[in-house]
């Protein structure tokens, strides 16, 4: 007899772990724990000890898949075309998704402090997968290579991220149709200068 096929159904796969954070972290933010989590994946405390140690790892996990999945979801909205107005286009519609996300509210209503660091970290998990993304988008700017090829243009995920967070890390905006109008207008004009000598490409 064949074994069953138990892995496909596994509750406590990775996968099902990071869902039930980003689920739980909707609405408690960084508050939620260890106990919380281990209860909805109907598992034990010890088990995801022995995975992840703490909850803050899994708070940042969580947040990777959300930041990820921001950029996917402009994708579908507002995918670039590899030109500058259809990046800008794209990576607005990134902080805006992120800015309306009810993790970020979740975040910024439990853990302010946390959410102001923020806006200045210069490392980590959430600003690689920023940048990295943000290095994606940039690449048809430069055919021949992509951002590795061209100095300043290599030097712009970072800058992009940095002109991003503000617009971005502002729940308390929305709902505020101008101000988050105003927001996307002030990034979307950085990026437009930042992006300029580049204007012809694609």
């Amino acid at each position: 007899m064949s074994p069953p096929f138990w892995h496909d159904r596994d509750p406590l796969s990775t996968g099902h772990v990071i869902s039930t954070v980003r689920t739980l972290m909707r609405t408690d933010g960084l508050d939620t724990s260890l106990t919380a989590i281990a209860r909805a994946c109907g598992t034990s405390r010890n088990f995801l000890y022995s995975n992840w140690k703490t909850a803050s790892a899994l708070h940042v996990r969580a947040l990777a898949v959300d930041l990820a999945d921001a950029f996917d979801v402009a994708g579908r909205t507002h995918p670039s075309d590899g030109t500058v107005p259809g990046i800008v286009a794209h990576l607005t519609q990134v902080v805006r998704v992120v800015r309306r996300h009810p993790t970020t509210a979740a975040v910024a209503r439990t853990s302010p402090t946390v959410l102001s660091r923020a806006h200045t970290a210069t490392e980590g998990p959430l600003v690689r997968v920023v940048t990295e993304r943000v290095s994606d988008l940039l690449h048809p700017l430069a055919p021949h290579g992509g951002v590795w090829s061209d100095a300043a243009l290599y030097s712009r995920p970072w800058k992009i991220m940095w002109i991003a967070r503000p617009a971005a890390l502002c729940p308390e905006a929305v709902g505020d149709q101008e101000r988050e109008e105003t927001l996307d207008g002030a990034f979307a004009g950085l990026l437009r200068d930042l992006l300029a000598p580049w204007a012809g490409a694609g």
